[in-house]
């Protein structure tokens, strides 16, 4: 059987992914804090929430892996 490589870590990191999220949702909040009102905005807000709690995971998961955790997602 033959070995498949391994994805580059450019294309398996997740943090680049959650960084341009983030900023997008920050974005948009201030375009329709502007010009809009209501559930835009909140949603906005939920979207950056979000991505912080994204954040959070991703720091907690290589905590996991640097300390040999076995359910650890290895990056």
């Amino acid at each position: 059987m033959r070995h498949t490589p391994d994805l580059p870590k450019r294309l398996t990191d997740l943090t680049p992914v959650v960084i341009v999220g983030t900023a997008l949702w920050l974005v948009a909040l201030v375009v329709l804090f502007f010009t809009s009102e209501g559930v835009w905005v909140q949603t906005c807000v939920a979207g950056i929430a979000l991505g912080f709690i994204g954040f959070g995971i991703i720091f907690w998961q290589r905590a996991a892996a640097r300390r040999g955790s076995k359910s650890a997602q290895r990056l």
